[in-house]
């Protein structure tokens, strides 16, 4: 499993709320008065979904927050290079509906509106009385984020999108809930680039578990391209490198299962021989960002290593590889992540590569252990074969 000696679970993911729960955002200067950002967020607090004690807390996003406080990334501090997006709307029932079925996007709003609390499955996925609109929040700022990209793409100056945005979504099949995810914010995002003109959409999920939820909904598609890395043999035990979707979207889904204790140099391995050339290969016209921070070493829920610095460099990478490809047009989403040390680290690292500052993660880390390089080498090498790269 781990490479590692990690925290509590219960603990150390919400040892914290009480002292980080009235974080809140602040409202900084509109486009009008920066025009050229190069980063624009979102934050979906998400604050009555909430259920004692699980991982997936209301505490989350506030951590991020005070993180990025500190670490003076926010338009408050540097105006010229963030810009925060405030008042974000619902997304419609429409958009819902363009990635699940018509009947889960009915039945999700009166299940939450009529049998609320209750949890959905046994992970547990749970639903409060603000659940559906707290989910339709984030898709709905999903939405926001890919307008801005796209608007601002066309005077030239693009910027990257990025929406701390909560309940999760990866795992949301077309069908139902699953795994703390209501929604597929990363689904609903490629589907709303698409409807903007942006035909080829590429989604990369590094969150540490499989996106089985996003790797359906466009299993038989082949605009869109999925391309997932996640620990091999995690919850939910999907994702392996033989599925490459079905039907017409055979070849348009990338799964990367990466053996237990793998961290930064596999990772960063997997991007540099698969995804690139994968993406290179597909010519997307949008990239979306599934950005899960449960591979994080300290985080309790999975077995990958990866390092706070490990997400800087997969964005400065990532940010790259859309300029390279669309133009810069790229909006992450944030999926898991639930030790809110590891998650807002990670977050805080990956805004830094987005605007163009270094790493703050430097040094060795007391007990992380060698990477199963011969495992990886495996992997990767059949993951090649099977897809052609």
């Amino acid at each position: 499993m781990s490479a590692l000696v990690r925290p509590s679970p219960i603990a150390s993911v919400c040892v914290v709320r009480k002292h980080i729960s009235h974080v809140r955002s602040t409202t900084v200067p509109s486009a009008s008065s920066n025009d050229a950002p190069k980063l624009i967020f979102v934050s979906s607090v998400a604050s009555g979904h909430d259920l004692e004690g699980h991982p997936e807390c209301a505490a989350r996003v506030p951590a991020i927050l005070k993180e990025l406080e500190k670490g003076q990334l926010l338009g408050t501090h540097r105006p010229q290079d963030v810009m925060e997006l405030t008042g974000v709307e619902l997304a419609p029932k429409s958009a819902l509906e363009g990635v699940h079925t018509k009947n889960y996007a009915t039945g999700l709003e009166l299940l939450c509106g009529t049998r609320a609390p209750v949890n959905l499955d046994t992970a547990p996925t749970y639903c409060t009385t603000s659940t559906y609109a707290d989910a339709m929040r984030g898709a709905g700022a999903a939405i926001a984020l890919v307008d801005e990209v796209c608007d601002r793409s066309k005077k030239g100056l693009t910027p990257s999108g990025f929406g701390l945005v909560r309940p999760p979504g990866h795992h949301a099949t077309p069908r139902g809930a699953m795994g703390f995810c209501l929604v597929g914010n990363a689904a609903v995002a490629a589907r709303h680039a698409q409807k903007r003109g942006h035909e080829r959409v590429m989604i990369f999920d590094y969150d540490v578990h499989h996106g089985n939820g996003t790797n359906d909904i466009f299993h038989s598609d082949l605009s869109v391209l999925f391309v997932s890395t996640h620990e091999d043999g995690s919850y939910p035990g999907t994702g392996k490198f033989t599925d490459v979707g079905s039907d017409e979207g055979i070849g348009a889904t990338i799964n990367i299962p990466l053996p237990p204790g793998s961290g930064d140099k596999a990772v960063l391995t997997a991007f540099e021989e698969v995804v690139m050339p994968g993406a290179a290969r597909f010519k997307p016209d949008f990239i979306i960002v599934s950005a899960g921070y449960d591979a994080h070493w300290r985080d309790p829920l999975a077995g990958l290593t990866f390092r706070s610095g490990t997400y800087h460099r997969l964005c400065t990478k990532l940010k790259e590889l859309a300029n390279e490809l669309c133009e810069g047009r790229i909006v992450f989403l944030l999926e898991g992540g639930y030790d809110l040390i590891g998650l807002s680290e990670g977050v805080a690292d990956s805004f830094r590569a987005l605007v163009g500052d270094d790493s703050t993660d430097f040094g060795d880390i007391p007990g992380l252990r060698d990477e199963p390089e011969e495992k990886v080498r495996k992997i990767l090498n059949e993951v090649k074969a099977v897809h052609q790269i």
